[in-house]
């Protein structure tokens, strides 16, 4: 009897140095800190030279912006989904959602962002002010005047004063819960406690029809 004929050997694609610099660069920043890892550690974990990764990023701060900026991408491609929504409400309600999944799945991408992408380096520019986050307020403000054109903001609440506080809310939340779980930060609350008091908030700044719409999510 002819011999069954074997399955062929398949071999994964291989990762650009590219990519494989900008996971190690991640990994590193999460478990160590930003300003103590070195470039040389970076390009020594990534198996590439110190050269390889200054062609790329051009500096350890390019790379630490580029990781934002990749985080941001892989975010919006949920975020489009969410803009197709119907009520503005419940896009709000879902992009604050999304926001926090986003970062929960990714806890490297989530320390780097809460720890480390507010802090002002040597250059003087605040790193997390990327691109993607950039469109991401941008599409924040245009859900909010959505809300304010359908009168359903309460009086007196400016859209974009509106939006500061609710990003800067669930920004304080989640770092002082991932401060709670690294150096025992009295932060003892989940998720569910941030969701809860996410539609405190906005209870104060929709009027009730629009927090109707919101809790249909």
């Amino acid at each position: 009897m002819p011999s069954e004929a074997q399955p062929k050997a398949t071999t994964a694609p291989a990762v650009s140095s590219h990519d494989r610099i900008l996971h190690a660069a991640k990994q590193l920043f999460a478990r160590r800190g930003y300003e103590n890892t070195s470039t040389v550690a970076i390009a020594r974990l990534a198996g590439t030279s110190e050269s390889q990764l200054m062609k790329h990023f051009g500096s350890k701060e390019g790379l630490l912006e580029a990781i934002f900026e990749r985080g941001w991408r892989d975010l919006h491609l949920h975020i489009r989904r969410v803009q197709e929504l119907p009520l503005a409400a419940v896009k709000l309600r879902g992009l604050f959602d999304l926001f926090v999944k986003g970062l929960n799945a990714d806890p490297e991408l989530k320390e780097l962002m809460l720890l480390e992408g507010r802090r002002i380096r040597k250059e003087g520019n605040m790193i997390l002010m990327t691109s993607g986050f950039i469109d991401f307020v941008r599409v924040l403000d245009g859900v909010m005047e959505e809300l304010r054109a359908a009168g359903k903001l309460r009086p007196g609440i400016h859209p974009q004063a509106m939006r500061s506080a609710m990003v800067g809310m669930f920004e304080g939340l989640l770092r002082d819960q991932l401060l709670a779980q690294r150096v025992n930060y009295p932060a003892a609350y989940s998720t569910d406690d941030i969701s809860a008091l996410f539609d405190q908030a906005l209870a104060c700044f929709l009027t009730d029809e629009a927090m109707r719409e919101a809790q249909r999510r």
